[in-house]
């Protein structure tokens, strides 16, 4: 009898497994992605405003929605860490306080630098040694190489992959839609 519960119990297991490591970068409905309120924030992005995204990285990364659909995007490929490293270093060279610092800091680079962090990003032993040196004495450019790693690695590699996503691509097709 329990030789006939293993294999349902395998069948069930990749059943699981199947869904988990199905990937939908499909959305036909961007209220899910866009910040704030999507219906109203969806009727606001211009055709030109998402178009403009394929110009470069930084700029997709400098507008709201742009960055809503890249989160959207890079959670279909479960590699968000990147970018909210990304985010949490922008925000981290905001830090007026000498005192909160230091915690943000430690926090930073326990989550996503430390080897085997929650959301470890993918960087180079050097850059990751450097950068826990650099926390040890906290400024506001202690994670510069690091984020400047990570984001290269966006822009070379998440980024394209974005601009030929259906994500994007139904996105700018509604936006055109609306036009017409």
């Amino acid at each position: 009898m329990a030789a006939l519960l293993i294999p349902r119990r395998n069948r069930g297991m990749r059943t699981r497994l199947g869904c988990l490591s199905h990937k939908s970068d499909s959305y036909n409905d961007f209220t899910a992605i866009l910040p704030d309120k999507p219906n109203r924030a969806l009727k606001r992005l211009s055709t030109e405003e998402a178009t403009r995204w394929a110009d470069s990285f930084d700029v997709l990364l400098s507008h709201k929605y742009g960055l809503a659909a890249f989160r959207a995007f890079l959670k279909t490929e479960f590699s968000e860490e990147n970018l909210e490293f990304w985010l949490a270093c922008e925000d981290f060279k905001k830090t007026r306080s000498a005192a909160k610092l230091a915690a943000k800091a430690q926090r930073i680079f326990e989550e996503f630098i430390d080897v085997q962090a929650p959301r470890e990003v993918n960087i180079d032993f050097q850059t990751r040694e450097l950068t826990r040196r650099n926390v040890q004495e906290p400024s506001l450019s202690c994670f510069d190489q690091a984020q400047g790693k990570v984001h290269s690695l966006m822009e070379k590699d998440s980024y394209p992959r974005f601009l030929r996503s259906k994500i994007y691509t139904d996105l700018l097709s509604q936006t055109q839609r609306r036009l017409s």
